[in-house]
């Protein structure tokens, strides 16, 4: 993998890691552009987009994981990366992490709009492309943000193939139809997946101190949930992407 450029979608110093306040008003950077063009060009793509705590260099290192798993697993389409400023200042501290983790949470909602608009931009260029996406952690506030903001419109229905949530820290009615399903119904053409665990022991802490009201990652989905929704109960050996990409056993 060396001396490979993976290509990515990034909003990197868009947002405060501080405060969360907006830095730059544009929607993302694309890189390289000669990896783009083609891709735009292809049939299908995966964007993985990844947790809390990840810099350039570990928000790199989930995308290498997701591609080698989903090459495992005879997946031939194009993996690309989805790099927000999830390094929130403070997060590895006890004193604060809460905070961080806010800051963190409001930095995911608002990549909503970014994604949302490389969504649809890739969508003009190539009506026929299948775009899928992955999410780790605090990745699926990012994808949950993406589809409120893609539900706006009915234009967008269907403009997503499939999501495939890992560990996720949303809270565990998110999907249910009265919340947020019905619009995940609407933009989420195929399925959505997610991989819950009662195990994991980020999502219990989180869940224990009452940070995020009970992650569907944890326990899944609490009450019903929309028609397009599934989930499978895993056994990771952490809360890590790395451990979670061992549980897929097919994709998508």
């Amino acid at each position: 993998m060396i001396g490979k450029i993976f290509p990515k979608i990034s909003t990197r110093g868009f947002y405060d890691l501080k405060t969360g306040k907006t830095l730059k008003n544009i929607s993302y950077d694309a890189y390289p552009k000669t990896s783009f063009e083609k891709i735009s060009q292809k049939s299908e793509i995966v964007i993985m987009i990844h947790g809390l705590r990840n810099n350039k260099s570990g928000a790199l290192a989930k995308y290498v994981i997701a591609e080698k798993r989903l090459k495992t697993l005879n997946y031939k389409h194009d993996v690309v990366g989805y790099s927000y400023d999830s390094n929130t200042a403070g997060v590895q501290y006890k004193s604060t992490a809460l905070s961080a983790l806010k800051v963190g949470v409001t930095i995911a909602k608002k990549n909503g709009k970014n994604l949302s608009k490389f969504i649809k931009d890739l969508k003009s260029k190539n009506p026929s492309i299948k775009i899928r996406l992955m999410g780790h952690s605090l990745g699926a506030q990012v994808i949950l943000s993406t589809i409120e903001s893609l539900a706006k419109n009915s234009e967008n229905n269907g403009i997503i193939e499939s999501v495939h949530l890992f560990g996720a820290s949303i809270p565990a009615n998110s999907l249910s139809p009265k919340i947020h399903g019905n619009k995940f119904q609407k933009i989420v053409n195929k399925k959505i997946m997610n991989y819950y665990s009662p195990y994991d022991d980020v999502l219990k802490a989180a869940h224990d101190e009452k940070w995020v009201d009970s992650p569907i990652g944890y326990r899944g989905a609490l009450g019903t949930t929309c028609k397009k929704y599934h989930q499978t109960q895993v056994r990771p050996q952490n809360h890590r992407f790395a451990s979670y990409a061992k549980t897929i056993k097919s994709f998508p």
